[in-house]
């Protein structure tokens, strides 16, 4: 598969680098904003390696994926701030992210956003709605208790596990809800 992934300044960096390395056997095209860089060094630390096939600077527009003709199977912006969320529902598309997403809407092709805000405004509800409505895919960051996560990693898990679902890639990073057992009486 040919992915793009977006790393937009929103809190998560772990999120996205966790899906990075579970997507390693896939064609990566990667975009991290200046802001984003921001907030990796604050969660990850300096010096921390992104994998991908391809990365990019999120002002080249000159880079493939920022036309349409550049085909691709799917897209995830992970984390979604607000500001990218915006830009996406109202088609501002003012940084290759934006642009590549636009692409991809465009295209009929996944573009799955995992905003990472609590709480939400109602604008924030709004541009979810209006992203959803053009074909976006909604995944928040919401965590989930039903698998017993005894860590931040299996909450991480959990969350990168539900977008290799819906890119249809296998994974065993959470346990599903017919292979949780029941604790014992």
């Amino acid at each position: 598969m040919r992915i793009v992934v977006g790393v937009t300044g929103a809190s998560g960096a772990p999120l996205a680098l966790r899906l990075l390395q579970n997507l390693m056997n896939q064609e990566v095209h990667l975009v991290i904003s200046k802001n984003a860089w921001e907030v990796i060094k604050l969660e990850l630390g300096e010096g921390v390696s992104f994998p991908c096939s391809y990365s990019y600077r999120d002002d080249d527009f000159s880079a493939p994926l920022a036309s349409s003709s550049f085909i691709i199977d799917a897209m995830v912006v992970i984390p979604c701030s607000m500001k990218t969320l915006a830009a996406i529902a109202h088609g501002y598309a003012d940084n290759l992210i934006t642009r590549a997403a636009e692409n991809a809407l465009k295209l009929g092709k996944p573009l799955i956003l995992v905003p990472r805000e609590t709480p939400l405004s109602l604008v924030d509800i709004d541009n979810m709605r209006k992203a959803k409505r053009a074909g976006a895919i909604i995944l928040p960051a919401m965590v989930a208790y039903y698998h017993k996560p005894r860590s931040v990693d299996d909450i991480t898990d959990f969350i990168v596990g539900k977008v290799l679902d819906i890119l249809g890639i296998e994974h065993k990073l959470y346990a599903r809800w017919g292979e949780i057992k029941p604790p014992p009486s």
